[in-house]
């Protein structure tokens, strides 16, 4: 596949952030321009908490849309929740850059009182620093705040998909074997022939055998207007009482015994999006672009950890580029003597390479160990990203306060206690960027991944701390090395 570069989106992402950064300079110049130059001066040696009207208003707006669409995302299930999810979180980041001074006057407070309860001077200075400067506050918190949010929902969905998706394979295959055509056939395009699950099924101490051959389908889904989903599928020999004996998909309603041409089953997800349920045609069209409507008749929730569509096999006949099966799933019964499940694995594997439950489960685990790497290479891009831009905002509302920080060490104040004094500055910080950051990260993930999976957020306490020192240690470190440095310049000549 070749790389396509055209000159369209390039040039509209460089004529975007001109534009941007040429409007905030407009209207951040337009006041100080009109200011009279001793009134100029009295402002610039003190800080007024002064947040513009339109910022204020468009803020509320923000924040008003962000909670109305959290909560309609709490209402609303499968995909929709999903779908809303993402509008949440750019509509609360939104609300915070906006009001960013209300909410570092927030932060301020609450979290100055434990620091004037230490008792140190250094603590009760930086206490006092940050309520007085809610401007300066609010650019150094505001970009902190985005990059643990992006990040945290960004990370802690594939953890949660990566959750439930080993939840629903060990729940819902319930079949003893696996049998797969070996490595060779499986590289060289081949499978299973027709004939392997009925010669399963004929083996001594095998209960039930079904035959699978997985495909890709489309479905037509309405969630914004007729559109296409790409979903797994399968298509199954032998009863749907049978395939219930070696899968338990989590059927939520109608029944896998009416499976025959004609008739499917799907996820609870897809069949939201179709807006099909028990009794209804669901509009697919088949691998080759064949379009069929058969009627649904059960509707499972396990369709992260199993293929989301489930078809007769024979629905698939003609339409595929093999016709061939993946796999046969094989349930076993007790036999007498302790060989017996041995002995059955080795008439098996005169099909093909037998796997047992344990050993998919292992292969399922390395998959998935393989996108969460490729996933992390992405989000630690992009989280590199936001962290250079919050440590970028960081240095800069410290080295704006050279002379500030030189005249406290000048009227006594040790540089231990100044270098104290950012520090606390920077942990308030860094502390209400972590907690407004996991607020804003919950809610958009709280609806996402309920919707999705009917469950909770999965967040790894491991990773969590790391992302939470992470931020403080990022803080710390772009206040600590530029206020060292000011001091430096600004020491006492003797």
């Amino acid at each position: 596949m070749e790389l396509l570069v055209t000159g369209t989106p390039v040039g509209a992402a460089v004529g975007t952030v001109a534009v941007t950064a040429l409007l905030a300079g407009h209207l951040a110049a337009r006041r100080p321009s009109r200011t009279a130059p001793g009134l100029a001066l009295s402002e610039a040696a003190h800080e007024r908490f002064r947040p513009g009207l339109v910022r204020t208003v468009l803020g509320l707006a923000a924040l008003t849309g962000g909670v109305a669409l959290a909560r309609a995302a709490g209402g609303a299930g499968g995909e929709e929740a999903a779908d809303l999810a993402p509008a949440v979180v750019l509509l609360l980041m939104t609300a915070v850059a906006l009001l960013g001074q209300y909410v570092a006057k927030c932060c301020a407070w609450l979290l100055g009182l434990p620091l004037r309860a230490a008792g140190s001077a250094a603590a009760g200075l930086a206490a006092a620093n940050s309520w007085a400067h809610a401007r300066r506050l609010a650019s150094a918190l505001t970009p902190v705040v985005l990059a643990m949010a992006f990040c945290s929902t960004l990370v802690f969905l594939r953890t949660s998909e990566d959750e439930q998706t080993a939840r629903q394979q060990r729940a819902g295959l319930t079949a003893d074997h696996l049998v797969r055509p070996p490595a060779a056939a499986a590289e060289a395009g081949a499978g299973l022939p027709r004939t392997a699950a009925h010669r399963a099924a004929a083996l001594p101490g095998v209960s039930a055998a079904v035959g699978v051959r997985r495909a890709q389908v489309l479905v037509a889904v309405r969630s914004d207007g007729t559109s296409l989903r790409t979903a797994e599928a399968q298509g199954v020999t032998g009863t749907g009482r049978a395939l219930r004996e070696v899968q338990d998909p989590g059927v939520a309603a109608g029944s896998l015994d009416g499976l025959r041409p004609g008739t499917v089953a799907v996820d609870r997800l897809l069949a939201d999006g179709a807006r099909a349920g028990v009794g209804d045609r669901l509009d697919l069209r088949l691998p080759d672009g064949t379009r069929t409507r058969p009627r649904v008749i059960a509707v499972y929730t396990r369709g992260t950890g199993l293929p989301a569509v489930t078809l007769p096999r024979s629905a698939l006949d003609g339409h595929t580029a093999s016709a061939y099966d993946s796999e046969v799933l094989v349930r076993t019964e007790p036999g007498p003597g302790p060989d017996a499940a041995a002995r059955t694995a080795r008439a098996l594997g005169r099909l093909g390479d037998v796997q047992d439950k344990a050993a998919r489960a292992r292969a399922a685990d390395r998959d998935r160990a393989v996108n969460r790497w490729g996933n992390g290479v992405m989000a630690a891009v992009l989280a590199g990203f936001a962290a250079v831009a919050a440590a970028n905002t960081l240095v800069m509302t410290v080295a704006e306060r050279r002379r500030e920080l030189g005249m406290l060490h000048r009227i006594g104040a040790t540089r231990g206690q100044v270098l104290r004094m950012v520090r606390w500055e920077a942990l308030l910080v860094a502390v209400s960027g972590v907690g407004l950051g996991t607020a804003l990260a919950l809610a958009t993930l709280t609806p996402m991944v309920h919707g999705l999976f009917g469950a909770a957020p999965t967040i790894p306490p491991g990773l969590y701390a790391a992302f939470a020192g992470a931020v403080v240690a990022l803080a710390l470190l772009a206040t600590e090395l530029p206020a060292r440095q000011a001091l430096r310049a600004h020491r006492p000549r003797r």
